[in-house]
């Protein structure tokens, strides 16, 4: 267990915390400001891979697939809620997470029609492929830094638009007081869904970058929708900066806690039993962070209390 293996490790554990990001960043806003839980944010992230698949094997190139992403998981969103999530505003919880669910079996099957049960795959442009020095004796691949750089550089932009536009404004008075923002004569549905078409972008881009790394294939979002719950139950739900802190958190203990528990429980007991218990415990590592913040903050570290 060496100094060079946990700066990898913690790197993954960033790379995995951003990607986490992009999921929990959309889902908290549109929880936030249209107090919906949806289910189906995870089919957003299996759309926009599902859309830069297509457009990567019809162009060849990986920069137009990250658009189609965006724009195949946005307009996705936009047809979604002006058809079916609009008429679950006034509901109540129940009945959004039955609808939302039977949208993830509906979504599911449809791009298993589409496109075939078999998982796609997307290369990773020259530019970004092969290993990059970061530290003496540190290497780490150009992709995961880009995937690193991209989170955060979108973090800065959410945070420009939530604190310095007019449409910011409106989302943030939407958080507080949605009666409010319609009395005063603002379009309530066009703030909805343009808040939703965001959320679908940004989990639609999660799922592109991700493809490259692992496989395109019906049902790729759930696994990582419940991880974004976790996020933004731990940050704040309708919190941006808390799904941001709250993502790396839950990257760097999940990554960090799989590997190196393990190895730590060595010291305690043999080595066949600390690899059982070890595994065991980083695998619900990430729950027990989260029961320990509820603990402290019930409303998240940076929810309202």
């Amino acid at each position: 267990m060496t100094l060079i293996l946990f700066f990898e490790q913690l790197l993954n554990g960033i790379q995995f915390g951003t990607m986490l990001f992009l999921m929990s960043a959309g889902l908290t806003l549109i929880f936030g400001v249209m107090g919906l839980i949806n289910l189906a944010h995870g089919s957003f992230y299996m759309i926009g891979a599902f859309s830069a698949a297509l457009i990567a094997a019809l162009t060849g190139s990986f920069w137009l697939a990250l658009l189609a992403s965006l724009a195949g998981a946005a307009i996705a969103g936009v047809l979604i809620e002006i058809v079916i999530i609009r008429r679950l505003y006034r509901r109540d919880h129940l009945d959004q997470v039955l609808a939302t669910f039977a949208l993830i079996l509906l979504l599911s099957e449809g791009v298993r029609w589409c496109f075939g049960a078999f998982p796609l795959y997307l290369n990773i442009p020259n530019i970004l492929n092969g290993t990059v020095p970061i530290f003496d004796g540190i290497i780490y691949s150009k992709y995961r830094l880009f995937i690193i750089f991209m989170g955060f550089l979108i973090a800065l932009g959410l945070y420009i638009l939530i604190t310095k536009t007019r449409l910011g404004i409106r989302i943030r008075a939407g958080q507080n007081d949605r009666q409010m923002i319609s009395a005063l004569g603002v379009d309530i549905s066009k703030l909805y869904t343009i808040v939703f078409a965001i959320g679908a972008s940004l989990a639609g881009l999660a799922g592109a970058m991700i493809g490259a790394i692992q496989s395109v294939e019906v049902g790729m979002g759930e696994p990582i929708l419940i991880l974004a719950f976790v996020v933004i139950v731990i940050g704040g739900i309708g919190s941006i900066k808390g799904a941001l802190v709250g993502s790396i958190l839950v990257g760097v203990t999940d990554t960090i806690g799989r590997i190196f528990l393990p190895e730590l429980l060595k010291f305690f007991m043999e080595s066949s039993n600390a690899t059982s218990v070890g595994s065991s415990i980083g695998s619900m590592i990430i729950y027990i962070l989260m029961a320990f913040i509820l603990i402290i903050k019930p409303s998240g570290l940076f929810g309202k209390n």
